[in-house]
């Protein structure tokens, strides 16, 4: 299956209903203080930038952002349907994010996920991504894994 990906606006209506599957997903897996969601009109502000993965169709199959701190990426809200999966999305969603994380001169990407989210993790660790200590202001707990790449 072909995709584009295109940064566009958390707001229209598919985009969050990637969100709201996101959730679900979520909620499922870890428990609700150790999630750390951003809410789509949070993923509309200047520090963040939304890639959204569509088929020829138009039709959304996942999503990602970059999230701007002082001199760190930090890479948010990623999901592929789960339709989707195996074919390349994630890890091209990812790409995009780093590569926009060069050009804006940010030496770094950090992330935080599910220490359950085995899938998410291959797709970081194929990216290059290498586990950390807990990075920005996120507490360390048995729920959790951290990433880091240097640009």
């Amino acid at each position: 299956m072909s995709f584009t990906i295109a940064t566009e606006t958390p707001l229209s209506e598919d985009v969050r209903a990637l969100v709201q599957a996101l959730n679900a997903f979520t909620f499922e897996l870890t428990p609700a203080e150790y999630r750390h969601h951003m809410t789509v009109e949070q993923m509309a502000q200047a520090d963040t930038t939304l890639f959204v993965a569509r088929d020829g169709s138009g039709a959304t199959l996942g999503m990602g952002a970059l999230r701007r701190h002082e001199g760190v990426g930090e890479v948010k809200r990623m999901f592929v349907k789960p339709e989707a999966r195996g074919l390349g999305v994630g890890g091209a969603i990812l790409a995009r994010i780093e590569d926009l994380a060069r050009q804006e001169g940010l030496s770094r990407v950090v992330l935080e996920t599910g220490s359950n989210f085995d899938a998410a993790k291959r797709v970081y660790e194929r990216g290059g991504f290498q586990t950390c200590e807990p990075v920005l202001d996120y507490p360390p707990s048995a729920w959790t894994a951290f990433y880091a790449k240097s640009l």
